[in-house]
């Protein structure tokens, strides 16, 4: 039988606790299909004016090169702005993002096609029309970020910030994870991997749902989910140098470990939740009983 990992990064060996609420198979938000490809598109576009470029006199190569560098960083802008955007719409509670990258990417776009354009045409007003309208397809195509944050009416700002940050730590860690896994080719693991890191996503949106949590959850979504990164990424190094069984059970016992306490420390949370409403209720009718007979 297969020795279960203790010590700092195992979260105790508490029993899976029945009716154990199931995790939703959430991953890391990602844009649709049709935005992440019209997003690469977006860099494969300009490349026909790095070569176009050389050969020029000098303020054409200047001005196709600033086009080039414009375009480039619109792309990026705006894949990273889909990024932050489907994230945002991922979560129940979110900040709105702080660079509205979309929007940059919609005016650097136009930029970049103006100063395109003006190396190809005589006079101002064409070439500013044309960038007047990429930017605009560029902001119908892409629409705009998120303007306002989402769900934090009634939370404390700095709580709502804690757990924003305590989140995006816990995602790098499970998505360390899973890259060093998917190392291996072993698909059986690398879907534990996924199963497990269902079960800590679902921690996650539970602390999002009620931020006082967060010092419940603390330990959880640093100290263990760090610790369960170092030993897949050690697992890892030991088994691309070849088969290893006794190191594999190790590993897999380990993620039993942690899905157990995850998952009992999610009930946990949700069940002090639903302690805390029953008292809020309780409370309310008392004072509506008082003044009714008042």
């Amino acid at each position: 039988m297969a020795k279960r990992f203790g010590g700092d990064f195992s979260p105790n060996n508490a029993q899976k606790p029945t009716g154990a609420p199931v995790a939703p198979n959430h991953r890391p938000a990602k844009a649709t299909l049709g935005d992440r490809f019209r997003a690469r598109m977006m860099f494969i576009l300009p490349v026909p004016l790095a070569f176009k470029a050389f050969g020029r006199e000098p303020l054409a190569l200047t001005l196709t090169l600033l086009a080039f560098g414009a375009l480039i960083l619109a792309a990026w802008l705006t894949r990273e702005g889909l990024r932050a955007e489907a994230e945002f719409n991922a979560r129940q509670v979110a900040r709105r993002p702080a660079l509205p990258r979309k929007m940059i990417g919609s005016a650097l776009t136009g930029v970049g096609v103006l100063l395109a354009a003006f190396t190809g045409m005589g006079g101002l007003f064409g070439p500013i029309a044309l960038g007047v309208v990429a930017a605009a397809c560029h902001a119908i195509t892409f629409g705009f970020d998120p303007l306002g944050d989402k769900g934090m009416e009634g939370i404390d700002r700095f709580q709502a910030d804690r757990v924003a940050r305590a989140v995006e730590d816990g995602e790098e860690h499970l998505e360390a994870m899973r890259d060093a896994i998917t190392r291996t080719h072993d698909r059986m693991l690398t879907t534990r991997v996924e199963r497990f890191a269902i079960t800590a996503r679902n921690m996650f949106r539970t602390v999002e749902d009620d931020p006082r949590d967060l010092t419940a959850a603390r330990k959880y979504l640093g100290v263990y989910l760090k610790g369960a990164r170092e030993a897949t990424v050690q697992y890892v190094s030991i088994a691309t140098r070849g088969p290893n069984a006794q190191a594999r059970e190790k590993y897999e016992a380990l993620l039993d470990d942690l899905e157990t306490g995850f998952t009992a420390r999610t009930e946990k949370l949700l069940e002090d939740g639903q302690d805390n409403l029953d008292v809020e209720i309780e409370v309310l009718r008392d004072r509506l009983t008082r003044d009714a007979a008042h």
